[in-house]
């Protein structure tokens, strides 16, 4: 298997600093490096549908609720992992554009729901389509079998971690 980028940093740091393990970015360097070419990929796939990659979250968190497709502001911000602040500018740049709006919640009057709009809808169900297909391009050097391992090895790595940050 041909070098690539990581093996050299790795090769440098066992010259430089040889009294450290440098091996452990064999994993770790090259998933940042696939977040940074996967977000930019990602971004550009869903440029034609006026959407950033934070604004296909939320969406697709409320597509893929289910019907009524509407979830409150906190729901919304759990699941996607975003402060308050944030959601809220968020929520108020969706509504701008007509993907989403507020609404009364219908069991609780003191709350608010975010719910999809017509044009919401359609925007999402398009764009998730044209983001699976991507994430299915950017694999096609892998087998279907290597794919599912990795995945396999990714959930392990990414559960292990998740218990890590919600431990204090």
């Amino acid at each position: 298997m041909d070098k690539d980028f990581i093996d050299h940093l790795i090769s440098q740091w066992k010259s430089e600093r040889p009294d450290l393990d440098a091996t452990p970015m064999a994993v770790v360097g090259r998933i940042l490096r696939l977040s940074t070419h996967l977000d930019r990929r990602v971004n550009e796939v869903l440029k034609p549908f006026g959407l950033a990659l934070w604004g296909f979250d939320i969406l697709a968190t409320l597509r893929r609720s289910g019907s009524p497709y509407a979830m409150t502001p906190t729901e919304l911000m759990d699941a996607v992992m975003l402060s308050s602040g944030a959601m809220t500018n968020r929520i108020d740049r969706l509504e701008q554009l007509d993907f989403v709006e507020r609404k009364p919640s219908p069991s609780d009057r003191r709350s608010l729901q975010v719910k999809l709009t017509k044009r919401g809808r359609k925007i999402i169900d398009d764009a998730i389509a044209a983001r699976f297909a991507e994430a299915d391009q950017a694999q096609t050097s892998l087998k279907k079998q290597d794919r599912k391992q990795l995945a396999d090895l990714l959930r392990t790595l990414l559960h292990n971690l998740d218990h890590k940050d919600e431990t204090p």
